[in-house]
């Protein structure tokens, strides 16, 4: 069933043009994530589809009776309300309804009487009716999850991440057909982050969302839209699939690129023999030469290139000596002791308000520890990409930002370049160059921000946050550059793809001002904690099973040996095994295959997650077997 259509969209800003002519269709049960470069008109296209913009020309068709919930970048907040109240602050009835039922309760609480009263028995009439006590503790489990537990808690009592997190939670149970998220995954730590994946996942309806988390979009779409230059273009399939169909999209246009120059080579030298009269022959190939040098240039894909150089760094680092920092009583840092090393990459994670921002603050010298000292080596020169833009003045032109930090820089091989020639590299063409930064959007002004960073030529690199608002082609040429960079990097991040690529070791915030230090990325990070996991639940159930059998009278020893059962069992575990990984291989290939069809799609998935739960009870059994036949074997020595 298609939800919506869009027909010839067109929109512009001043002189620029964000949207040419855009169509697109969105269907039941789709899942699209949308992707392209800072300021190609992604967040103004999810406006247009929501209804809170319009476009200078073409048509938006929404079926009948498809509700729409929208969550924006910067949402809209009620600071008298509490965090419930805002959640339940929607236009659907449900909401309206829930809302209403929560403020006749607060009212009831302070002012009993018997209007209230009856009042609130009549909105428990409609709960019961529509079946909205499920949505309230659908609300409650979801805001329990994004880390807020304090329901009655004041929005204005609230830090900027935690209000885009109740609108979050908003978004996510208000019913609707068409769930609509720019950037939902700003602000949020990897395990909510996970969460918000198989809620997601799980989740029947639409979606239609902007995001730069490239594992997210790997997990999560089924069908990834890509703005370029005021064109859309759409691929079935997730992440993964999108950067596959766009390596064969790219490779035709090369190929009709140089047949298109090849023609314009051919026809140039016509032209210049000179036509032996104006016939109409003639006239209409001299057309045809002037239509092949008026098309836009296929190979047009602007790059970030930043292979700039660095300045030399000593052997004396960053030494940090038994640092320790609080707020009042809560404790962030408690007796850090490191030394860094020359190839350091280190990502620092946990969970948002423990002090990772705060870490890198004491390392650029903003903060003090309360305890301990951080040593800078002379040779030192830190680069610090922070969230905070309040140093940005709205009234400045992009190059002069630029230039306050430096006029050129040098290459890793020596060449000079210019502030101007940078911000070319950055996608800052020349008319961009002199827009005030006040008009630039959100992700521009992060790219420039960026770019005004490495123009300081820094060898210890600290990024807060760095991925937050950057589109996912500035990230892949920031991730080129800091493989080639051969300084030190600290970053914070919850961007796992990001985590994976550049770090080799990870600070974990686990516990109350308790920061581990594990060796390699993300990915490993993760391995290593599921083994502590499972190591603590199986060293918990020896203890619990040695307790048991202690002071336990010794029984008669009776010959130990497989059933007739167990023997079967034992005899073809292994192909069992196999088969059922071979099966699950098939079908998460299949997965791709059906995107488009859902509703094989959705067998696929059930016959899939069948067959891991038989997988991982053959697993168990796979052990239980392995262990009776070695002690059978111990048995008969």
């Amino acid at each position: 069933m298609n939800l919506m259509t869009l027909e010839n969209i067109c929109k512009s800003y001043s002189e620029k043009t964000l949207l040419e002519n855009i169509s697109l269709g969105i269907n039941e049960g789709e899942k699209i994530g949308i992707i392209g470069v800072n300021g190609t008109g992604k967040s103004t296209l999810l406006k247009i589809i929501a209804g809170a913009e319009f476009c200078d020309s073409g048509s938006v068709t929404k079926a009948n009776r498809v509700r729409i919930e929208y969550l924006p970048q910067n949402p809209d907040y009620n600071e008298d309300l509490t965090i419930l109240q805002q959640v339940f602050k929607g236009t659907s009835q449900e909401m309206k309804i829930l809302l209403e039922y929560q403020e006749t309760l607060e009212k009831l609480t302070k002012d009993f009487n018997d209007n209230l009263n009856n009042k609130l028995i009549s909105l428990q009439e409609k709960i019961d009716a529509l079946n909205l006590w499920d949505l309230e503790s659908e609300a409650k489990m979801v805001l329990t999850k994004l880390g807020l537990t304090n329901f009655n808690q004041k929005i204005k009592e609230l830090s900027g991440g935690q209000r885009k997190r109740v609108s979050l939670a908003s978004a996510l149970i208000t019913p609707c057909e068409l769930l609509i998220l720019d950037e939902p995954t700003n602000h949020l730590d990897n395990d909510t982050i996970d969460y918000l994946e198989d809620y997601l996942n799980n989740r029947r309806g639409s979606l239609l969302m902007i995001t730069h988390d490239r594992y997210f979009l790997d997990r999560v779409s089924n069908r990834i839209i890509e703005l370029d230059k005021g064109n859309l273009y759409s691929y079935d399939g997730n992440y993964s699939d999108f950067l596959e169909k766009k390596m064969e999209r790219l490779a035709l246009e090369s190929s009709m690129e140089e047949k298109r120059q090849s023609l314009m080579k051919k026809e140039l030298a016509w032209v210049r023999r000179g036509a032996k009269a104006r016939t109409t022959k003639q006239k209409a190939r001299l057309q045809r030469f002037d239509d092949l040098t008026s098309q836009d240039n296929f190979i047009t894909d602007e790059k970030i290139d930043i292979s700039v150089g660095s300045t030399r760094l000593g052997n004396k680092i960053i030494e940090i000596h038994n640092i320790s920092k609080a707020f009042g009583e809560k404790i962030l840092i408690d007796n850090l002791e490191y030394t860094l090393a020359r190839t350091d990459r280190i990502g620092i994670i946990g969970k948002n308000g423990m002090g990772k921002s705060t870490l890198i603050n004491m390392i650029n010298g903003t903060i003090l520890p309360d305890s301990g000292h951080i040593e800078i080596g002379e040779t030192v020169k830190i680069g610090c990409f922070n969230q905070d833009d309040s140093h940005m003045h709205t009234e400045m032109r992009a190059i002069d930002f630029v230039k306050e930090a430096s006029d050129y820089i040098e290459t890793a091989d020596g060449t000079k370049i210019s502030a101007s020639q940078m911000c070319e590299r950055f996608l800052f063409n020349s008319i961009m160059q002199y827009t005030l930064i006040g008009k630039l959007s959100g992700g521009e002004r992060r790219r420039l921000h960026l770019l005004r960073t490495l123009m300081m030529a820094p060898n210890v690199l600290l990024l807060d946050e760095p991925t937050n608002d950057l589109d996912i082609e500035t990230l892949n040429r920031l991730e080129d550059y800091l493989d080639e960079f051969r300084g030190v990097v600290i970053t914070v991040s919850h961007d796992r793809y990001f985590l994976d690529r550049i770090c080799n070791k990870i600070f974990a915030y686990e516990g109350m001002g308790n920061i581990n230090i594990y060796t390699g990325n993300y990915s490993d990070y993760q391995v290593y904690r599921e083994i502590q996991g499972i190591e603590f639940i199986e060293n918990k159930k020896e203890k619990q099973e040695t307790l048991s059998t202690k002071n336990e009278k010794p029984k008669n020893d009776k010959k130990l040996k497989f059933t007739y059962n167990e023997q079967k069992e034992f005899d073809t575990i292994d192909s069992d095994i196999a088969k059922l990984e071979s099966k699950i291989d098939e079908l998460e290939g299949n997965t791709s295959k059906f995107a488009t069809n859902f509703v094989k799609l959705q067998e696929i998935m059930d016959a899939k997650a069948e067959a891991e739960i038989d997988l991982e009870h053959k697993y168990e059994r796979w052990e239980y077997l392995n262990n009776l036949a070695e002690e059978i074997a111990n048995s008969k020595n």
